[in-house]
């Protein structure tokens, strides 16, 4: 049977353990990886492995040995408990050994959890699990997680009173990150927070958010808008070593004046202006962005543009015979002093 709709949203939580198995499968591993080890958990509990009623096997297994998943679904334990057989990596050519163990499957055997990446509507494997009637097929999308299903995330981490500005940013960034990336993120949220009594703000988000090259460029761009000149050369240092380019960095700073810009030159102000910018921002980072498009007004934005564009060009150009990363450095100086003025 396929696993979709309200079901598919809640199977996770709540696996039925009188199933014969599902076939979780897409094209995003971490999206599958993840469902299965929810599934997983909610299925055997959190020392299901330790007590044994947990078995993992490579599907590469079950071709050299087709009755290598039913020896391990028919296995007694030494524990009671409900049990599980995880098939990693499946696909066509292990299917004659998948088909024997879902023909052979009784109430009382482990419940069989196989992986896959993408599969076409013609998979066998595919067809065998949608076609069985007490097995499911799941298929895993690269659609970003609904509200509700960012909801039930932080439920289950135990971040239940959030303030309204952390609660929007934590939806947008899990638009925005990979699948792992953003529960790690929770997990590490609801560690910082543990114990507090003041609801999650935006600020807790930024002191666990991830550093990254892109976290390190952020904070470059910063710099050079808050004419920060002094502050500019350690986190040039760690970009250059994260491997950070020129390009990228130009390509950065023009995003950023080009944001600034826009929220100046709104009629309303740089507030409305700042309120006005898709996707939105929220919490001190929309203060900050307000702060910096003050101070330096339509003009001078203008001007740092025009600089930024004349940079670009120098790094473009074939005749170029300065480093490209003194280029930079050079341009975005003279940018930070410029914000002085």
């Amino acid at each position: 049977m396929k696993l979709s709709g309200a079901q598919a949203a809640t199977y996770a939580d709540a696996p039925d353990p009188s199933r014969t198995g599902v076939l979780i499968y897409g094209i995003d591993a971490m999206r599958v990886s993840l469902k299965r080890q929810a599934v997983v958990k909610s299925l055997v509990g959190p020392a299901g492995e330790e007590e044994m009623r947990l078995t993992r096997m490579p599907a590469s297994d079950l071709r050299k040995d087709k009755t290598a998943l039913v020896d391990a679904i028919k296995a007694v334990g030494f524990f009671p408990g409900p049990r599980a057989v995880i098939v990693e990596d499946a696909n066509d050519q292990a299917f004659d050994g998948i088909l024997i163990a879902l023909e052979d499957w009784v109430p009382g055997d482990a419940q069989m959890i196989v992986t896959a990446g993408q599969l076409r509507p013609t998979s066998k494997l595919r067809k065998a699990f949608e076609a069985h009637a007490n097995a499911f097929a799941w298929a895993i999308y690269n659609d970003p997680p609904s509200r509700s299903e960012v909801q039930a995330t932080l439920t289950k981490a135990g971040l239940q009173t959030l303030d309204p500005d952390a609660e929007v940013a934590l939806f947008d960034l899990s638009k925005d990150m990979d699948p792992g990336d953003f529960a790690q993120l929770i997990e590490k949220l609801a560690l910082y927070t543990l114990g507090g009594d003041q609801p999650v703000s935006t600020a807790d988000i930024d002191a666990v958010a991830p550093l990254s090259v892109e976290a390190e460029l952020d904070e470059v761009l910063h710099i050079v808008a808050e004419a920060r000149t002094a502050d500019l050369a350690p986190v040039l240092s760690r970009l250059a070593a994260q491997g950070a380019t020129p390009t990228s960095l130009c390509i950065g700073l023009m995003r950023h004046f080009k944001l600034l810009h826009r929220a100046a030159s709104h009629p309303g102000g740089s507030s409305q202006g700042i309120a006005a910018l898709r996707p939105p921002v929220y919490g001190p980072r929309r203060d900050r962005l307000q702060r910096q498009a003050q101070g330096w007004g339509r003009a001078r934005l203008e001007q740092a543009l025009g600089t930024i564009l004349e940079t670009d060009r120098q790094l473009r150009s074939a005749g170029q015979t300065a480093p490209q990363m003194a280029v930079m450095e050079r341009a975005l100086i003279r940018l930070s002093m410029m914000g002085r003025r």
